[in-house]
């Protein structure tokens, strides 16, 4: 994508037209596809705007709730979870959306969506809506740090994450010459040097800590491997942040188990709806449209070991320990 060439939003549905100088006046890096940086951070040129956007005109309400994760994170099992558990009196499990939809069309993502042009469907969802978002605690809307919404921040190892991203960034691109001009060690130590597509994993983590440490009441701090050791725990906690717990007779008829069960990857990965399909080229950034396929790969941990020299490996933990020292955050 040339500099400077932005897909923008609908001026019709948002009025973004004053960001076209904003975004094209940024410094701009071609690394993998062109990042612009924004606010001390980078971030993709395409996704931009909808960042921008959702920072001038989404206003929050009270009761909103929002999944917060880095990129591949677990954000797909997070948002098939949150969706599950605060729905159960409406769908019976037997026949729930999941089941024929995508997690990502149960709950949307909030930049993507005013990225798209489609902030009147957000805005024309009944409460308590539920959103998700990539973006850093620093650079949420006002409207959702006044406000009295729930934050549920899920955090993971950040050698998978690496691992998931760079797997990830070979369908966004439709190439393997991707993941030969940057192999894993290479994208790795990058993103040691603060060289990345987002803002680091670690100032994603720590922004969303440090929020909690000040309003405990708003953020709920979940760990993807402790979810995958005891899932059933891990949702009773958020049902029961998220002030819709569990009654004694549910947990006894076996509900809990029940979602975990309903939004297990090997459960959701074998659906129809998210088998793999063709894929489809957007002409406006030479990227993938990712089918539903995309967004599930092994939902395992560890499996940086299979990608990740042992050396490197080790530098991502001393970052992440050096990161995270004095923060209370253990890892």
């Amino acid at each position: 994508m040339a500099a400077g060439s932005v897909p923008l939003l609908s001026e019709d549905a948002v009025p973004l037209q004053e960001c076209r100088d904003l975004i094209a006046s940024l410094p701009v890096d071609h690394r993998v596809v062109p990042v612009r940086q924004y606010q001390g951070f980078w971030w993709p040129e395409s996704t931009l705007p909808g960042v921008i956007a959702v920072q001038r005109h989404f206003k929050s309400r009270p009761d909103d709730v929002f999944l917060a994760t880095y990129p591949k994170s677990g954000t797909t099992w997070l948002k098939s979870l949150a969706f599950a558990v605060t729905t159960r009196s409406q769908y019976p499990l037997s026949d729930h959306p999941l089941l024929q939809i995508n997690p990502h069309q149960c709950v949307h993502s909030l930049e993507r969506m005013f990225n798209r042009g489609r902030s009147s469907e957000i805005d024309a969802l009944p409460s308590p809506r539920i959103l998700a978002t990539h973006m850093l605690h620093s650079v949420l809307p006002d409207s959702i740090a006044a406000s009295d919404c729930r934050i549920v921040y899920l955090w993971r190892d950040p050698k998978d994450v690496i691992v998931s991203a760079w797997h990830f960034g070979e369908k966004v691109l439709g190439t393997r010459e991707y993941q030969a001009e940057w192999p894993v060690d290479k994208v790795a130590m990058a993103h040691c040097e603060g060289i990345s597509t987002h803002a680091t994993i670690w100032d994603h983590i720590l922004g969303y800590w440090r929020a909690r440490m000040h309003r405990p009441e708003k953020i709920l701090f979940l760990r993807y491997e402790e979810m995958l050791a005891e899932p059933a725990a891990n949702l009773k906690r958020m049902a029961d942040f998220l002030g819709c717990p569990f009654s004694p007779e549910e947990e006894k008829a076996g509900m809990v188990e029940e979602i975990v069960t309903l939004c297990s990857f090997n459960n959701l990965s074998g659906l129809a709806i998210n088998k793999p399909s063709s894929d489809v080229t957007d002409e406006g950034t030479k990227l993938q449209l990712l089918n539903n396929a995309s967004f599930f790969r092994k939902g395992e941990r560890g499996d940086w070991r299979n990608h990740m020299s042992p050396e490197v490996a080790r530098r991502m933990d001393e970052m992440t320990m050096e990161k995270l020292q004095g923060s209370g955050l253990s890892f």
